[in-house]
């Protein structure tokens, strides 16, 4: 969510009134579909949606109303509410976002073609690794990502790689906050997963086990512009074995080293 409403008391020492503009409490209503961490698909009732907005009930049903009539939100058979496919539409337009997939597709398609297993294209936006990219088998692990998601940085192999290879001050302050464990692996102390980040930096690539998703682990490589600057990272998530696969690992590189080429990256400019 995006904070408390700004509120105000009445004249005569009444009520709080919100001073939030109607584009704003409109905002409020999609800030309140945000997901939590792990959910692989999120709904909310009017009633929710009003308490995580801050909003009367009233005025959420005329606004949910607009949003709906436009396609950003979706009623679902059973009452609740969804997020709709225009908002997915639009965002996908972004350059950033269509560039990037529209140029790592080929080299994921060959990743996901040679391994079997998920793949996964995710960029770093704030204190997230958002989704790109999702390629699954039938057979492959059950997982909590898709695409359009954002999840932790420290708890996902992508995250971790983003998180490697940001600037100083954006690690720091993700460090400084406390970090979520989700399963008895997921590792949070800070000078832990400061010696994680290092070792990634080292060996260029993210290997993690069963630290958001029981049975499943994660090999991630990152993805490098024209300049050598990390904008996105790629995975494949595994069923956990006790037995290392280096050509799994191999593959995860080449296919990093294949979209970089492609953004226009050479090793000898670093």
């Amino acid at each position: 969510m995006s904070g408390k409403p700004a509120q105000r008391l009445a004249s005569g020492g009444g009520a709080a009134v919100d001073d939030r503009s109607v584009a704003a409490r409109l905002f409020a209503i999609l800030d309140a579909f945000a997901t939590p961490a792990g959910a692989t698909s999120f709904t909310l009732s009017l009633t929710a949606i009003a308490q995580r907005a801050g909003l009367p009930l009233s005025t959420t049903h005329r606004l949910v109303a607009e949003w709906v009539g436009w396609g950003g939100l979706t009623r679902q058979d059973n009452g609740q509410y969804s997020l709709g496919m225009k908002l997915w539409e639009l965002g996908v337009q972004t350059p950033t976002a269509r560039n990037l997939r529209t140029i790592a597709l080929p080299y994921l398609e060959d990743l996901y073609e040679t391994t079997r297993e998920h793949v996964h294209l995710a960029i770093l936006d704030g204190r997230d690794a958002l989704y790109l990219e999702k390629l699954s088998g039938h057979h492959a692990v059950r997982l909590t990502s898709r695409v359009g998601a954002r999840l932790p940085l420290h708890s996902t192999g992508v995250g971790l790689v983003l998180l490697a290879h940001a600037p100083t001050d954006v690690v720091q302050d993700y460090l400084a906050t406390s970090l979520e464990r989700f399963l008895p692996g997921t590792v949070t102390e800070p000078d832990a997963v400061r010696r994680r980040l290092a070792e990634i930096r080292l060996t260029g690539v993210a290997r993690m086990s069963e630290e958001m998703t029981l049975g499943s682990s994660s090999i991630a490589a990152p993805i490098r512009d024209r300049t050598g600057l990390v904008v996105a990272a790629v995975s494949i998530v595994i069923r956990t074995t006790d037995t290392a696969n280096p050509e799994q690992e191999r593959a995860v590189r080449v296919a990093a080293q294949g979209v970089s080429r492609a953004l226009g990256y050479r090793r000898a400019q670093q």
